[in-house]
């Protein structure tokens, strides 16, 4: 069994698609969203060249974290006008200055498009805040209310609390599915298991070597993608190294139920070409709906019932709830059981397609 369990090791190193898909996918992934997370809403804004850019209005617009203010020295006023209207920009201002008080000192003149869509609404929130800082310092008056503001502690929630999990359990899925079916349909067509039952090797130790080896190659990418995400981007690990544990213990659990699904492809595939279409059945509808990339929740109500009924969609939410929250092992009943339930059907339905030879 550890014969094969390490001979297995080194094959899924020396593979290219078993590195892409378990390591190389989700990585690009976690680098991307940990790149431009933790950003915030910001709307792209071009000045005309007829604006006042000496004033305060513009000053308070160019120090504003959520403009991101194009002037003509950069963007012919032709291209600004054609990417206002392909919604490449939110809006062209013209700020004018004039007029004595009680009359406004300047005049905003705000151009969008029907193409600009929400961010539009976005433009004019933080122009009103910016209007209103600016009115604070020049014409400062008493106010009916004073606000006594109070910060009590707590963590961020960022980009990469919700993404890099969702990368980990797309990494388990894929790698169980697809290399469990590759595998075991290679070593049944070139008759390497015919050739094991010539061997004093029982039947429950192949599995269990080929099963070890998958598990022990996902836990060095679990352990590499966590890492990064926690030295590099600050993903939060609430209670430390326990955490770290906990999430590897629920990666080695889920990659156990997923590879039942990559014995069933296996079975039931006649040729290595209807494998990829098979496993993508599995993962695909998983990938795009189990809370990968965004919650199930901004899906129709509709679709909601069927993504919670996905089991990446429990693994996912598990990883989320111990690695942010803090919660324990023994605290995902719900989300533990219903992997199980699908463990369950899915190594009973392997058992009936499986085939040795």
């Amino acid at each position: 069994m550890w014969a094969i369990t390490r001979a297995s090791i080194r094959g899924m190193f020396r593979s290219p698609s078993a590195v892409v898909f378990s390591l190389a996918f989700p990585l690009v992934f976690i680098l991307v969203f940990g790149f431009i997370g933790g950003r915030g809403v910001s709307v792209k804004v071009g000045i005309d060249a007829a604006s006042d850019t000496t004033g305060a209005i513009y000053g308070a617009l160019r120090n504003s974290k959520g403009i991101r203010l194009v002037t003509t020295t950069t963007m012919p006023a032709a291209q600004m006008e054609d990417d206002l209207r392909k919604g490449r920009l939110t809006a062209i201002l013209r700020i004018d200055s004039g007029g004595q008080a009680p009359m406004p000192k300047y005049n905003i003149h705000v151009k969008t498009s029907t193409a600009s869509g929400e961010s539009a609404g976005v433009l004019f929130n933080i122009l009103g805040t910016s209007l209103n800082e600016v009115n604070d310092v020049v014409y400062p008056r008493p106010s009916i209310a004073r606000i006594t503001p109070e910060v009590v502690p707590g963590r961020a929630y960022k980009s990469i609390d919700f993404i890099l999990p969702g990368q980990l359990g797309f990494s388990l899925l894929s790698a169980a599915v697809f290399g469990t079916a590759f595998l075991f349909f290679s070593l049944r067509q070139t008759l390497v298991l015919k050739r094991f039952f010539a061997t004093p090797i029982s039947r429950m130790y192949i599995i269990l070597g080929e099963a070890l080896s998958r598990l022990l190659f996902q836990s060095f990418g679990s352990v590499i993608i966590i890492s990064i995400g926690y030295f590099f981007f600050g993903f939060t690990l609430v209670n430390g190294f326990a955490t770290f544990l906990e999430m590897l213990v629920l990666c080695l659990f889920g990659l156990i139920v997923f590879m039942g699904f990559g014995f069933i492809v296996s079975g039931i595939a006649k040729t290595e070409s209807t494998i990829p279409p098979l496993a993508n059945i599995v993962t695909l509808p998983q990938f795009l709906l189990a809370g990968t990339f965004f919650s199930v929740d901004v899906f129709p109500a509709w679709l909601q019932p069927v993504c919670r009924v996905l089991p990446l969609t429990y693994l996912n939410d598990a990883l989320r709830k111990v690695a942010f929250e803090g919660l324990h092992l023994w605290h995902l009943g719900p989300q533990l059981a219903v992997l199980v339930a699908w463990g369950v059907v899915a190594y009973g339905v392997a058992i009936k397609v499986f085939r040795w030879e």
